[in-house]
């Protein structure tokens, strides 16, 4: 059997797919971090940096101090109290709308930008 001639309208379906999951993938992943916020919740308080500074913050909670890092445009729990130690394994974050918490010691972390989603949006 002989395979038909590729024609016009195929191969301009195929480059407007292969932009369209290039513009997706930039977008997605390569979004630049200029208004990206670190928020901070904890001990009734809030606390906002931007994600480009290089901090070392301790927040007061119920077990403790838990210990938060801001740097290279990336932020982590690097100490904290609690017995599981979950929110230290939780790792890096970079991204808007990532988050990490420690709930023994009632202290949440999370990546703030321009789009507007909070916690809840990812949730539901």
């Amino acid at each position: 059997m002989k395979k038909p001639p590729v024609k016009f309208p195929d191969i301009l379906i195929i480059v407007i797919f292969a932009a369209l999951v290039f513009l997706s993938a930039y977008s997605a992943y390569m979004k630049p971090h200029g208004n990206a916020q670190v928020l901070i919740r904890g001990d009734g308080r809030e606390w906002v940096f931007p994600l480009g500074v290089e901090e070392s913050i301790s927040i007061p909670g119920p077990l403790g101090n838990t210990v938060i890092q801001i740097s290279n445009n990336k932020t982590w729990i690097d100490y904290s109290p609690c017995e599981n130690q979950n929110c230290v394994t939780a790792g890096l974050l970079s991204q808007e709308s990532q988050w990490a918490a420690c709930l023994p010691n009632m202290v949440l972390l999370m990546i703030q930008g321009d789009g507007g989603e909070d916690i809840d949006a990812l949730a539901w």
